[in-house]
């Protein structure tokens, strides 16, 4: 028997509601028949009456019935399709018969305009793949590229007038020669700033700070080109040379960034992304700069309104980061929490307490990981004292005075627990010291200070070492514990 053919109703619903739950019915009819048990021999479609004529819905134009079966569903970005294939009389699949049926409904032009747009400038899976401070940093840094974009116009255009490209003093040989002088001192500037890439391991915030500040100062040299243009050159050079300090600065420092907003393997999606909202406000803020300079602004108005903006924008930036790993401002943080409170903070509260002013060649050297004997020790008697002390550990922690720090020297084949535990061994003889000088000055002893820039400091010292050696075997463990419980459940916020 020839299987059932369906006839067009002459009475189709009007409305396409209608005809997406016909669609429906047509999947469940479909999917009861997939999960059907196939039949030993030809299943002979039942024989509607005439009176009941059945529209079962559209795929591809065309109208489908009873014979097709599902084959599988599909979901991508939200939108969903079902695959279903034409049985033969047989009940065999036929070749080439796979149709798809869409199961959204298709979306206003506007909503496909911003759902192209979100392809560029947020990751893939957003906003589940990325971390939550990833919309506050990509916030303030499509503002700072806002301001900068609108620089670099001024700037530039200074720089072509200084040079003598709108006047008729300077031949072109001689502003080829100036501008290659420019570029080269720059590119030699960012090869000797180059050895110093460790540091954007572990002072990453600051150096990002103070990247962008160098970066304000090179364009406020540029700008200056524009008041002495018999100095282009020299001035040039060292604004180039600044610019590109911070670029070195910038780009060392962008990976670990993104690679704290992404969730999974997504750190390329996440950085491409990135960069494409970077050079799009660059480019509005270079657009809108294009038609202000027309008006011919002070310069010196102009450069104080953008570079304020930069500056906050930058600052703001920085600090909406949320990094997973301890360098030495983070870790102080932890653990003077940890001593005051008896908790750690949180990956987020932590990263907020972080000082970003605190530049790495201006912070507080309170604490010294890694000296030399000789910094640590002038009495050879203080050794002699301490040393039963740290028998069992690779590491030795004293207080130099005249240097005013807490030394740690690490012994032989000292390992990275071997490190961390000095350090905040450190902290805690540190933390002793200052509660000492507190203790004393309450008591009647007048210092100047509270804190270890005292010229006058406890005598005891090796009394208080010892003090903080019991201290570190009660509390380093608990203080480990915590810091793990913060760094899961950092992992718990973040997948």
């Amino acid at each position: 028997m020839a299987p059932m053919k369906l006839r067009q109703s002459e009475t189709l619903p009007s409305s396409s509601q209608d005809a997406r739950i016909l669609v429906r019915e047509t999947m469940r009819i479909s999917a009861n028949l997939a999960s059907a048990p196939p039949p030993s021999m030809p299943v002979v479609p039942p024989t509607l009456p005439e009176s009941k004529n059945l529209r079962l819905g559209l795929v591809e134009d065309e109208f489908i019935d009873s014979s097709l079966r599902l084959i599988c569903c599909e979901e991508i970005d939200g939108r969903r399709w079902k695959y279903v294939a034409e049985n033969d009389s047989f009940g065999n699949l036929k070749k080439g018969s796979i149709r798809s049926v869409s199961l959204h409904t298709p979306l206003a032009p506007a909503d496909e305009i911003a759902s192209f747009i979100r392809s560029y400038v947020v990751p893939e899976g957003f906003p589940d793949s990325v971390s939550p401070s990833y919309v506050p940093y990509m916030t303030w840094r499509a503002l700072k590229h806002f301001f900068g974009g609108a620089m670099g116009v001024f700037t530039t255009q200074t720089l072509l007038t200084s040079v003598g490209v709108s006047r008729n003093r300077a031949t072109p040989g001689a502003v080829a020669i100036n501008w290659i002088l420019k570029d080269g001192a720059g590119r030699v500037g960012k090869m000797l700033f180059a050895r110093q890439g460790k540091k954007f391991d572990y002072d990453l915030k600051q150096l990002r700070f103070s990247g962008d500040l160098l970066m304000e100062l090179g364009a406020g040299v540029e700008l200056a080109t524009a008041a002495m243009p018999n100095l282009f050159l020299p001035l040039a050079c060292a604004a180039n040379v600044a610019k590109n300090v911070a670029a070195v600065t910038s780009t060392s420092t962008r990976t670990p960034i993104y690679k704290a907003f992404a969730k999974g393997e997504n750190i390329g999606d996440v950085t491409a992304k990135g960069e494409c909202v970077s050079n799009v406000a660059d480019l509005l803020g270079t657009g809108l700069s294009i038609v202000l300079s027309k008006n011919k602004p002070s310069l010196v108005t102009t450069f104080a309104f953008l570079s304020c903006g930069y500056v906050l924008s930058s600052y703001q930036e920085v600090r909406s980061v949320v990094l997973h790993t301890l360098n030495r401002a983070r870790f102080t943080v932890a653990v003077e929490s940890f001593l005051k409170t008896g908790r750690v903070p949180s990956l987020k509260e932590g990263n907020l307490k972080e000082s970003i002013f605190a530049f790495p060649w201006i912070q507080d050297s309170s604490v010294q990981l890694g000296c030399r004997f000789r910094d640590a020790f002038q009495d050879p008697g203080l050794y002699i004292a301490l040393e039963p002390l740290f028998e069992r550990e690779r590491y030795v922690v004293t207080y130099n005075p005249v240097k005013n720090k807490v030394c740690a020297l690490l012994k032989d084949q000292a390992k990275s627990e071997d490190i961390l535990k000095a350090a905040f061994h450190s902290h805690v003889l540190l933390h002793s010291i200052r509660s000492s000088v507190k203790k004393q000055t309450a008591s009647g002893k007048h210092y100047e200070h509270d804190s270890l820039n005292s010229t006058a400091m406890p005598d005891d010292i090796d009394s208080l070492v010892a003090e903080s050696c019991k201290m570190v075997l009660s509390t380093y463990g608990l203080f480990k514990y915590n810091a793990a419980e913060q760094v899961d459940a950092s992992k718990a916020i973040y997948k």
